[in-house]
């Protein structure tokens, strides 16, 4: 067990009490002591009433009734200690910590751990007694009392360790032998003064709500499904459509659909019972000025035809030549009947799209600033938005499917690293990242038991932009990619932790084949490679401009690492420029980057259509590369309609063999997913597409 949050400022709390006790000459008091009990005292007796001074710290979950006579007092600069309690002659005082604990932890084992970082460095310690604490309100708990002595100087020092939910309380009392005995009835009071209850945490209530940490970005675009590059705000929002825990497309707006005979008209039927969050009922007009205003070229979206422009003129709206998407009509508020270009097996996977969201038409037009203050659909409420602090979503209990059962979430935005928040139990889930994999695999670290892991459907890789020189030319892209050591990579900059990829199709994914031989790394061929390209060699390339998202002049760690093994293998200079993570995707999309740039892509639903055709198809919005191969293409638009299921694998197993040698990208890795879950969060699934995961869990008191 370890609690490396708080030992370091235990220590300095130690330090702090010993200077304090040898400057006090630890006097022996002449005035009797004051005892006082966890309420005030009775009336009836023959001693005054007396409100009990109390002490409350709301975001730790403790309220503490102390003495008459003693006080409270900061700790040191620099201690993590809640508060300070000093007797009223300044010879005896308790420090009260607080720190998150793990599922396995008692009492008696955080005692070992936080009594001998404590003790180190004292002298003759003597054990007086050590023993569970026998509480009214039934909290675990543990006694420990020692004598010591320090630089000739003897201590009495007790420590108690109280366990309530994810919290662990640990209560340092210190002085002298003879003022410690002659506070003892105080000491006792205050330990029993102590009353636990839920934290409340910037207004919400700890043992109601969800915690989580995010970040917040500076683009508007960011926040407006029609335009947003990542899954979508589930919370707020939500479409006809979506997955479950299982990957399945279930129904969410829709109450239910048809399909016609040949494959090409939907029919959906909205849920009566489906309402935005002021109240307003949803219909299918809604629906048609969503999936409208994301087609219309003023929206300027990058995604709109990327999972609607199946929809028979969703294209033409976007370019400018029509006013409505024409396969778009209301047959009544409750039906809406789409029509799309072909029968398609994965168009009600895009429909889980956040470009595919219902938004309230009145809300969007409200101002430039709507986002804020979303009247979605969802099963959250965004009720408060501190920026750069935090967002609060409270639950809608008028959601179409049934109230969640987590009445409040919060999002703690630019608060600290994930897994470091996690441990001081500030929040109930974080992501693990590679340099931290290592510690919570150990089945000996306390993080261990709350790890959930699992593959991802996600693959890194460069784009090359095969319009710009000297990525036009084939072999420079080969030699590029047969230059670069996936293995050592994933070994030295994600600290081993991910899966060498031979091409875009992740594992777990259907079409992904272990048969697949990718471009070997192979530094000598990509040489020749190099040398027989139409420029000759490095002496022959132009400058080249890698790309990457990040802050000022400074190179990241993976980008670098490329950078270095091209200059090792190839011979060539990089130089790399870097743009701001809040419009990466927005520039990158607007063809504001150098030759090559990095990428990644995780499948927004388990199809290979997501991968090879949505990413390599020509003209594809997100065909950031330009790459453009009639062969691929005609197999793509075969492999679409196709109904025979092995067929159609096998068709998208042909596409990725040519994606694979045409190199219009460097496949690096696919990812591996960790995440640390609280014990008392329950329902939780690890998914490799992000789903409305959230209206799933519930919270064990």
């Amino acid at each position: 067990m370890k609690h490396t949050t708080k030992v370091i400022s235990i220590l300095m709390a130690t330090a702090f009490l010993l200077l304090a006790c040898q400057l006090s000459g630890i006097a022996t008091p002449t005035a009797g002591p004051v005892t006082a009990t966890a309420g005030p005292v009775n009336a009836s007796t023959a001693t005054p009433a007396v409100e009990p001074l109390t002490y409350v710290n709301q975001e730790s979950g403790v309220r503490v009734y102390y003495p008459a006579g003693w006080t409270t007092q900061a700790p040191a600069q620099g201690d993590q200690a809640l508060t300070v309690f000093a007797s009223p002659d300044q010879t005896v005082f308790s420090y009260l910590y607080v720190s998150s604990v793990q599922a396995s932890d008692t009492p008696e084992s955080a005692m070992a751990s936080l009594s001998s970082s404590v003790l180190t460095g004292l002298t003759g310690v003597q054990i007086v007694s050590d023993a569970a604490l026998s509480r009214a309100d039934g909290t675990p708990a543990w006694s420990r009392v020692v004598t010591a002595a320090s630089n000739g100087t003897d201590l009495k020092i007790g420590m108690t360790t109280a366990i309530y939910g994810t919290r662990l309380f640990f209560i340092l009392t210190f002085g002298s032998p003879s003022a410690y005995d002659y506070y003892a009835n105080d000491v006792a009071a205050l330990l029993n003064g102590m009353v636990f209850e839920s934290p409340v945490v910037n207004g919400v209530n700890r043992s109601q709500a969800l915690f989580l940490s995010g970040g917040e970005s500076t683009n508007p675009r960011d926040y407006d499904p029609a335009t947003e590059h990542d899954s979508g705000n589930k919370l707020v929002f939500s479409g006809l459509v979506s997955f479950n825990t299982s990957l399945n497309p279930v129904l969410e707006l829709a109450e239910s659909w048809d399909v016609s005979s040949d494959g090409t008209v939907y029919t959906f039927h909205l849920r009566t019972n489906a309402k935005f969050h002021d109240g307003r009922s949803v219909v299918a007009q809604d629906v048609i000025y969503s999936w409208e205003r994301a087609a219309d070229p003023a929206t300027q979206s990058d995604t709109v035809l990327t999972y609607l422009g199946d929809i028979v003129g969703v294209a033409e709206m976007h370019a400018g030549t029509a006013g409505h998407i024409s396969g778009l009509k209301a047959l009544d508020d409750h039906t809406l009947q789409v029509t799309i270009d072909a029968a398609k097996p994965y168009f009600l996977f895009k429909l889980t799209m956040p470009v595919a969201f219902v938004l309230d038409q009145k809300n969007v037009e409200s101002g430039s600033e709507w986002y804020r203050t979303p009247n979605g659909t969802g099963p959250y409420k965004l009720t408060r938005w501190d920026s750069f602090q935090l967002m609060v979503y409270d639950a809608n209990q008028d959601f179409y499917l049934g109230p969640p059962s987590i009445s409040q979430i919060v999002v703690e935005l630019y608060s600290g690293v994930g897994i470091r928040l996690y441990e001081s139990g500030e929040i109930d889930m974080a992501g693990v990242s590679s340099s931290d994999v290592a510690r919570v695999l150990d089945p000996a670290d306390p993080l261990h038991a709350a790890l959930y892991s699992g593959v991802s459907l996600c693959t890194e890789y460069v784009v090359f932009d095969v319009t710009k020189p000297p990525f036009d030319d084939v072999k420079v892209r080969q030699a590029f990619t047969m230059a670069f050591d996936r293995q050592r990579y994933i070994d030295v900059v994600s600290n081993g932790i991910g899966l060498l990829a031979k091409g875009p199709y992740p594992p777990a994914m259907p079409g992904y084949s272990l048969d697949l031989q990718g471009l070997p790394y192979d530094p000598e061929q990509a040489r020749q490679l190099l040398a027989e390209s139409n420029y000759g060699g490095p002496q022959g390339l132009p400058p080249i401009i890698f790309t990457d998202a990040g802050i000022g002049n400074t190179a990241g760690a993976s980008v670098a690492a490329m950078a270095q093994m091209w200059q090792q293998n190839l011979g060539v200079t990089i130089t790399i420029e870097n743009l701001d993570p809040d419009k990466y995707y927005d520039l990158l999309n607007s063809g504001q980057h150098g030759q090559l740039f990095t990428g990644g892509w995780c499948a927004d639903y388990p199809d290979p259509e997501n991968f090879s055709d949505v990413l390599f198809h020509s003209g594809a919005e997100q065909n950031t590369g330009h790459y453009s191969n009639p062969a691929l293409d005609a197999l793509l638009d075969q492999a679409r309609v196709e109904k025979n299921v092995t067929k159609r694998i096998q068709l998208y197993q042909q596409a990725e063999e040519i994606i694979v040698q045409d190199a219009p990208a460097l496949f690096i890795m696919h990812d591996v997913s960790y995440e640390l879950v609280r014990s008392n969060v329950k329902g939780f699934v690890l998914t490799p597409i992000t789903i409305p995961l959230e209206r799933y869990l519930w919270l064990q008191p």
